[in-house]
């Protein structure tokens, strides 16, 4: 099988594209490449793999060609910097996936996975399942389920669509990110001796590791179309749904550190069933928080992390704004 993958570079792309390459698929990457070149070092040159250096929003069918699945990661990541421009988070991760979506099928691509998000469910007051009426407090999660409702009507017996919504995802990467709870919770304790809590810790929140997040999509890519076909998923474990401040508690005892509130409480809070995809797919994580957080923690030990700007989303894009104001206008 040859998939495409959009975002190769990014946090859950850079980790699929080799997880993929190891077990024989073929992968073309799309990608702008805005956190370097070097994000993808190890995996350039490989037999397999092949980079597209290009946009989203402006790629042709041609891309496509010879392609049997198409996995679309690429997006403004969080809420925060779908913040900066709502314009931008729309059109990048709502109007280019449907646009991608509709031209896979239109060329005979036989599978679709979109990267969405438990964000949809915004706040909700009891446990929400895909069959939860959404709540999207945010552009970035708006945008996540305008995507879902354009793409999955596309499923047909030719075209196979999975929306695949994640928890909040942690652990290290080669584009490691540490604007996510665990991660800049790891971090600050490491850096400053101190876990920052926003508000008053207790809004919820589901976690999943970046390397499940990976194998699920690997599972959905694999699985028989009748399983998946104009599905959602959520991505996760029901034993990974967390207040921040018992995140809060497991960095503390891991890395140490003191536990310092701060800011405003946030709107977001919401528990998530991850039922279905353990009951359809068989799919259960492999990765719990202790095993993020010590994994981040041994990175940062070793020197193998730092803390470059780059790997903050919000701050990245701003610098990357302040040296051109128009480079994600232009595509």
């Amino acid at each position: 099988m040859k998939v495409l993958i959009t975002g190769c570079g990014g946090y859950i792309g850079t980790l699929l594209t080799p997880y993929l390459l190891r077990k024989g698929y073929g992968v073309r990457c799309v990608d702008r490449l805005f956190f370097g070149d070097d994000v993808l070092k190890h995996v350039i040159g490989e037999r397999n793999f092949e980079l597209v250096k290009a946009d989203t929003r402006s790629i042709s069918k041609d891309v496509l060609n010879g392609i049997d699945a198409v996995v679309d990661l690429a997006a403004l990541s969080n809420d925060p910097a779908g913040e900066l421009n709502p314009q931008w988070t729309l059109d990048i991760n709502y109007r280019a996936r449907a646009r991608l979506a509709k031209l896979a099928s239109e060329v005979g691509v036989s599978r679709y996975v979109l990267a969405s998000s438990c964000s949809v469910y915004g706040r909700q007051s009891g446990i929400a399942d895909e069959n939860t009426e959404p709540n999207p407090l945010t552009t970035y999660a708006k945008a996540n389920l305008l995507a879902e409702k354009d793409v999955l009507p596309l499923a047909s017996n030719r075209f196979t669509v999975t929306a695949l919504r994640f928890a909040t995802v942690y652990g290290p990467s080669i584009r490691m990110r540490f604007d996510l709870v665990i991660n800049a919770m790891t971090l600050s304790a490491f850096t400053e001796g101190v876990i920052y809590v926003e508000g008053d810790g207790m809004q919820e929140r589901p976690l999943v590791h970046v390397m499940d997040v990976v194998r699920a999509i690997n599972t959905v890519l694999e699985a028989p179309s009748d399983r998946v076909n104009g599905m959602v998923f959520n991505v996760g474990s029901d034993e990974q749904n967390f207040r921040v401040i018992d995140m809060a508690r497991i960095v503390q005892g891991i890395v140490g550190g003191e536990v310092r509130f701060r800011g405003m409480v946030d709107a977001r809070s919401y528990r998530v069933s991850f039922k279905r995809i353990r009951e359809v797919l068989n799919f259960s994580v492999l990765y719990n928080v202790d095993d993020g957080v010590k994994q981040v923690y041994h990175e940062l030990l070793t020197g193998h992390l730092r803390p470059e700007d780059r790997w903050f989303t919000v701050r990245w894009y701003k610098k990357l704004l302040e040296q051109n104001p128009k480079l994600l206008d232009s595509y």
